[in-house]
């Protein structure tokens, strides 16, 4: 069976067609408790769906845009928690390579009862208004 965005003369030229990938620039997951420590210190801006903190690190740090994601108990149990988390990094994967700056540190909270079970359109529009008005926020 063939696909439907194959090509009708069967050549195999990719052409104007997008990849099967997602090729955005990888952002980097914070690891380490520092660095949530010092996100913490830093500016926040808080959404319906999550809370995002940001910070920009100093010239000696490390480069890129990274992230982190985090849900306290709160948020439910584990299925609940992990579900929400799930959905975090996959809104970061989609706005943070177009919105995010390089030079930044980004954590994403979940919030209880809301996280888990918010439409996605939502979600994602929730992180790049916290986005614009953190960006905006001149120190």
């Amino acid at each position: 069976m063939t696909p439907p965005e194959a090509p009708k003369d069967g050549s195999t030229s990719q052409g104007n067609s997008p990849p099967a990938v997602s090729v955005c620039v990888p952002v980097t997951v914070l690891r380490k408790r520092a660095d949530f420590l010092k996100a913490a210190q830093a500016r926040r801006q808080g959404t319906a769906s999550m809370m995002v903190q940001a910070r920009q690190r100093g010239a000696g740090d490390a480069t890129g845009t990274r992230v982190g994601f985090t849900c306290s108990k709160k948020v439910g149990n584990a299925v609940a928690r992990n579900r929400a988390k799930r959905r975090l990094r996959e809104v970061a994967r989609l706005v943070l390579p177009e919105n995010g700056k390089p030079g930044w540190d980004y954590v994403l909270i979940g919030r209880r009862n809301v996280t888990a079970d918010r439409r996605f359109d939502l979600l994602l529009q929730d992180l790049r208004n916290a986005l614009r008005k953190l960006h905006a926020i001149k120190p």
